[in-house]
């Protein structure tokens, strides 16, 4: 089932959404919208020499959104690089 990434036309939020067939129309979490945009999605690849893994730190508040840094958010705090 795959994984995409959203963002809504009405009140701006980015998010993922599992689509499980044609039929399944994903909403917006924030504000339940359906006006949506398939943003285009980016696999992680690995590089030479780094470890498996996230290669951002945990950020220390992601139940606020991150610390507001430019890239922080979603659990990975952009400031710690």
């Amino acid at each position: 089932m795959p994984l995409y990434e959203y963002r809504c036309d009405s009140c701006g939020r980015d998010f993922e959404a599992l689509v499980r067939g044609s039929s399944d129309r994903p909403t917006c979490p924030s504000c339940g919208a359906q006006a949506l945009t398939k943003q285009f999605s980016v696999p992680a690849a690995a590089r030479a020499g780094s470890s498996p893994g996230p290669s951002l730190p945990v950020c220390d508040s992601p139940a606020s959104g991150g610390c507001g840094a430019m890239g922080c958010g979603g659990g990975f705090c952009a400031m710690d690089n």
